[in-house]
């Protein structure tokens, strides 16, 4: 049996709460949360979910439900919801010894040399509350997938009140029994599936096969699983996130484009952004490629098209790959077709400091550098907002966000008064 002992801390209901958290006019009040230029709904508040409004449906066909029960809506804010994550995230940081940030939303905490694991895990949730203003859930158990099998736990059932701790064999048991296999973290539709055509129904059920077994009919994924089910560890804490692969930037726009001047602006952003992000990680790439496509459904017919370019030398250089970007552009557009949405993705990664330098061009280099580290300066700083010119001033083709919040945190005149 495993010796450690994790904790998952999920936010409950979170890009809801996040816009809760400013209006405290809508507590109560059912809340939804829109994707991209508002299309369909990507979030829900414990209000909204019973009133029976799914993950994904688009927004045109609840429009009778959003007035008769007077449902509030809201772009997408990232930005808040980003912000609000970093706080809750760094208010964990200070109550446990170790953390990993799983996503937006959720943290492992390893709460191995603690004592009084029930208690701590309402400390943990009170605290939250307290700094913040989000509830949380809190989930208690000697493995990762136990885990996140107790966070489930303590959100469904209200007597737990927000914490459940699954450190003892016959809690384990108790809740395995009762809930279906389909919860289990790692178990998705396809595979849940497949599991109950063996019979397979609940969590208990999956804990009680034999691991070499079931590897050979689907994957090391499900045996680990099993182990984790039985309280052997086999997924550790992981403090610090893995490298990504691959760095995508895309959006539907608001308005279809119909020229190649505005998809330039479109194609430079995304590059810009995803630059960015390459460089957050201390990371350059040697592949840029970028996608354009029209509506799906259109009457005028569908074109999608994809291109990458490989680079002799790795960069994480704003110009360099917003050149290379619009290079590929004119490489697949079309002019005849009106294009919904478009993208970056940039892949083969290598660490900034793998880079060999070109004693000839040492110089010319080291200006450039000097310079992307300016742009980030003064991007990360609230000074200003530098941008390259190829984005544009004039943006047409901006997604569409009818119903965004203030930027309640990071904008002097979006701040609350209070009265």
């Amino acid at each position: 049996m495993s010796s450690k002992i994790f904790a998952l801390v999920d936010c409950n209901n979170f890009y809801a709460s996040c816009e809760r958290l400013f209006r405290p006019d809508l507590n109560g009040v059912p809340i939804i949360v829109l994707s991209n230029n508002d299309g369909c709904v990507v979030a829900r508040s414990k209000e909204a979910k019973e009133l029976g409004i799914s993950m994904g449906i688009p927004v045109f066909k609840i429009q009778d439900k959003i007035k008769n029960y007077n449902i509030q809506c809201f772009s997408s804010n990232y930005t808040l919801y980003a912000n609000i994550s970093s706080r809750v995230m760094k208010t964990l940081d200070q109550l446990a010894p170790h953390i990993e940030v799983y996503s937006i939303d959720e943290a492992f905490l390893d709460l191995t040399e603690l004592n009084e694991l029930s208690k701590f895990g309402s400390l943990i949730k009170n605290t939250v509350k307290k700094h913040v203003g989000v509830s949380v859930g809190v989930g208690i158990g000697p493995t990762k997938t136990l885990a996140k099998l107790a966070n489930y736990a303590a959100k469904k059932y209200p007597t737990l009140n927000g914490v459940c701790n699954l450190c003892n064999i016959q809690a384990q048991h108790k809740l395995m029994k009762i809930t279906p296999v389909s919860e289990v973290w790692g178990v998705g539709y396809k595979l849940n599936k497949k599991l109950n055509l063996l019979g397979i129904k609940s969590v208990f059920d999956l804990a009680q096969v034999d691991p070499i077994t079931i590897r050979k009919k689907f994957s090391v994924v499900v045996e680990r699983i099993i182990y984790e089910l039985n309280g052997q560890s086999i997924l550790n804490l992981e403090e610090q996130p893995t490298p990504k692969k691959q760095i995508v930037c895309s959006k539907s726009f608001g308005k279809k484009i119909e020229n190649i001047d505005d998809m330039q602006q479109a194609i430079s952003t995304y590059a810009f952004r995803a630059t960015e992000k390459l460089r957050r990680e201390n990371q350059r790439t040697k592949n840029i490629g970028i996608f354009i496509q029209t509506n799906r459904f259109s009457k005028q017919g569908y074109y999608s098209n994809f291109f990458a370019q490989s680079l002799l030398k790795p960069t994480n250089n704003y110009i360099k790959v917003i050149q290379v970007a619009n290079q590929i552009l004119k490489k697949i557009w079309l002019p005849e077709y009106q294009y919904h949405k478009s993208g970056v993705i940039l892949s083969d990664f290598y660490q900034e400091k793998m880079e060999q330098i070109d004693l000839f061009k040492k110089e010319e280099s080291e200006l450039k550098s000097k310079l992307m580290n300016v742009i980030d300066n003064i991007n990360q700083s609230k000074h200003g907002k530098l941008f390259i010119a190829s984005q544009g001033i004039r943006i047409k083709w901006k997604m569409n966000r009818k119903f965004l919040s203030p930027s309640y945190t990071n904008k002097w005149n979006d701040i609350p008064k209070v009265k």
